[in-house]
C-alpha cells in the first residue's frame, strides 16, 4: 500500500497534466478560431481592394501579382463558367475548372463564400474567400486565399512557451507539494505511532502538533482520549483491587464465622451429649453444664445479631428511633450486660453529671458495649468509661495498637494481624463507626503500644 505523501504527489502531478492537456486543447482551438476570424477580416479587406481595382480596369494578372507581393495573399479570378482567368501563384492553363469549388458555389448562391481546404496546386492548407461581382453584366468570381501554416507555427510557438512555463511551474509546485506531503506524512506517522503505543498500553498519554489547525485538533482529541483511557484503566485496576479485597474479606469472614460459630456449637454439643448419655449425672454438674449451654447459646445469638445489624447498617436499612436519652443510664446498662458475660472484669463509669443527648437508644447501647468489649479483649486491667458533655471515652491499659493500624481498625473485617479473632468477626468497630455517623458523632482513637488505648465518642454540638 502506498504512503500518503506518494499518493498526494502522484495525484497532484496527474491532475496537473490533465489540467495542462485541457488548457492546451482549449487554447489551441480558441487561438486557431481567433486567427481564422482575423484572417477572414484580412481576406475580406483585400477582396474589396481587388474588386475596386478590377472595376477600374486593372489587368487581372497585374492585380494578382500586386496583391501577392504586397500581402502574400493568393488571388484568383474566375469567370461564371469556372474557368480561371488569373492566379497569383499558378499557371492558369494548368489549373482545373473551379465551377464546383465549395467557396465558388457558396459565392454564387449567397454573394460570398468561405472554405478551408487543401490546395493541390500549392500543396498547402488554405483559407479561401470568394465573392461574386458583376462587371457590366459579366459575372466574375474574385477569390483570395491565405495559407494556414502560419497559424500552426504561431500556435506551436505559443504552446511551446506555455509548456516550458508549465514545466517550470510543475517542478516548483511539485517540490512544494512534496515538502508539504512529507510534513503531512511525518505528522500522520507521529499519530500512528501514538495510536500503536496506546493500543499496546505503553506510557504515552499526550501528543501535540502545531502543523495545522486540523492536526492540532486531532492530536488534542487523541491526548484527551488517551487520558480518559488511562483514567478508566486506573478505575478498572482499583475496581479489580477492590474486588480482590472483597473476595479476600469474604473468605476471611466466612472463615471467621465458621470459627466463631464452631466453638460455641462444639461446647453446646459436648455438654448436651454428656447430659443425654448420663442420666444419673450429679445435679450440680448438670446445672453447670446447662449454664454453659445457655451461655454459648447467648453467644451465638449475639454473633447473629451483630451480623444482622452490620448488614442493615451497610445497606442503610436499619430503622432509626431518636429520642432524648440520659447517656449515663445507657452506659450503666451496657456495663451491667457486659459484667454478666465477664463477671471477673472491673469496669468503672466516671461521670460528674447526667448527660442528655438525642440518640437511638438501642444502637447507642450496642456502640458502648462494642467499645467496652473491644477494650476487654486487649486488656487484663480494669476498664474506665469517662463521660462528660463533650465525649464518652472507653480507656484501657492493655497492649495498645500500632500507629499504622489505628486508621484501619474501624474498617470492616479488619483486625490487627498479630492477634487472633478472639471471638470477634472484625465488625465491632465498623458497626461503631457507622452508628456514630448516623448520629453525626465521631470516633477519636488514641493508643500507645504496651500502654493502652482510649476510644472516644465525640458528641456533636
Amino acid at each position: 500500500m502506498k504512503r500518503l505523501p506518494n499518493i498526494i504527489l502522484t495525484k497532484f502531478i496527474s491532475l496537473s497534466l490533465i489540467a495542462f492537456i485541457i488548457v492546451v486543447t482549449v487554447s489551441y482551438y480558441y487561438l486557431k478560431n481567433n486567427y481564422i476570424a482575423q484572417s477572414k477580416e484580412e481576406l475580406n479587406k483585400f477582396s474589396n481592394i481587388t474588386i475596386y481595382e478590377i472595376k477600374h480596369k486593372l489587368p487581372f494578372n497585374e492585380l494578382a501579382s500586386k496583391i501577392k507581393q504586397s500581402a502574400d495573399i493568393r488571388l484568383t479570378v474566375i469567370d461564371s463558367s469556372g474557368k480561371v482567368l488569373a492566379d497569383s501563384d499558378a499557371n492558369v492553363s494548368e489549373m482545373d475548372n473551379h465551377k464546383f469549388r465549395d467557396e465558388i458555389i457558396e459565392a454564387k448562391n449567397y454573394g460570398s463564400g468561405y472554405k478551408i481546404r487543401h490546395s493541390k496546386t500549392l500543396n498547402k492548407e488554405l483559407l479561401y474567400l470568394a465573392k461574386k461581382i458583376d462587371i457590366n453584366g459579366k459575372i466574375l468570381y474574385v477569390r483570395v486565399a491565405k495559407p494556414l501554416s502560419n497559424i500552426n507555427k504561431s500556435l506551436f510557438k505559443f504552446l511551446s512557451e506555455i509548456g516550458i512555463i508549465f514545466l517550470i511551474f510543475l517542478i516548483v509546485v511539485s517540490y512544494v507539494v512534496y515538502k508539504i506531503s512529507n510534513n503531512i506524512g511525518t505528522e500522520t506517522d507521529k499519530i500512528l505511532n501514538f495510536l500503536e503505543e496506546l493500543v499496546k498500553q505503553k506510557n504515552s498519554s499526550t501528543i501535540e502538533s502545531d502543523y495545522s489547525y486540523e492536526f492540532y485538533k486531532i492530536t488534542k482529541l487523541l491526548s484527551k482520549t488517551s487520558k480518559e483511557l488511562k483514567k478508566r484503566d486506573k478505575k478498572k485496576s482499583k475496581y479489580t483491587a477492590k474486588l480482590k479485597l472483597a473476595n479476600r474479606q469474604k473468605d476471611e469472614i466466612i472463615s471467621a464465622i465458621s470459627h466463631e460459630f464452631k466453638n460455641p456449637i462444639s461446647v453446646i454439643n459436648g455438654y448436651a451429649q454428656t447430659l443425654t448419655e448420663d442420666k444419673d449425672i450429679n445435679p450440680k454438674i448438670r446445672d453447670r453444664f446447662l449454664e454453659k449451654i445457655y451461655s454459648n447459646t447467648n453467644k451465638l445469638n449475639d454473633l447473629i445479631d451483630r451480623l444482622r445489624l452490620f448488614t442493615k447498617l451497610e445497606d442503610y436499612k436499619q430503622p432509626l428511633r431518636f429520642s432524648n436519652e440520659v447517656i449515663n443510664d445507657i452506659a450503666k446498662e451496657a456495663i451491667d450486660d457486659i459484667k454478666y458475660t465477664y463477671p471477673n472484669r472491673e469496669i468503672k463509669l466516671l461521670s460528674d453529671e447526667n448527660i442528655v443527648k438525642e440518640v437511638d437508644r438501642e444502637l447507642f447501647l450496642i456502640t458502648i458495649k462494642n467499645l467496652i468489649e473491644n477494650a476487654i479483649k486487649y486488656s487484663e486491667d480494669e476498664i474506665e468509661v469517662h463521660l462528660n458533655s463533650n465525649s464518652l471515652c472507653v480507656v484501657d491499659k492493655g497492649i495498645g495498637i500500632p500507629q499504622k493500624d489505628i486508621e484501619k481498625i474501624t474498617k470492616k473485617f479488619y483486625r490487627v494481624s498479630k492477634h487472633s479473632w478472639n471471638n470477634s468477626l472484625g465488625i465491632g468497630l465498623s458497626i461503631v463507626k457507622r452508628v456514630l455517623k448516623l448520629h453525626n458523632f465521631s470516633l477519636d482513637i488514641k493508643s500507645k503500644e504496651f500502654e493502652g488505648s482510649s476510644f472516644c465518642v465525640i458528641f456533636s454540638d
